[in-house]
């Protein structure tokens, strides 16, 4: 038996339905698509870096009086058993 050379045939893809319509969003979206998880983390990043400095800019509030019922001697921290 003679071997039989073998076509290489290319493949045709004809889209349907869904699939149509997602390669055509695709080329619209490639971008954001390709850069998505870059995108969000300078978003975030951004983010905390604004509550860092206003958290570290504010003026510390001044010591006021103490509340009305206010017993210092029960604030050392010790437990009372």
């Amino acid at each position: 038996m003679a071997k039989r050379n073998k076509i290489n045939k290319q493949k045709t893809e004809h889209p349907i339905g869904k699939s149509a319509v997602k390669k055509q969003d695709e080329k619209e979206n490639d971008f954001y698509n390709k850069h998505k998880s870059t995108i969000w983390t300078v978003i975030v990043m951004i983010i905390l870096t604004y509550f860092f400095i206003v958290n570290n800019t504010r003026k510390v509030p001044e010591e006021g009086p103490y509340p009305p019922n206010y017993n210092q001697g029960n604030s050392t921290g010790e437990m009372i058993n």
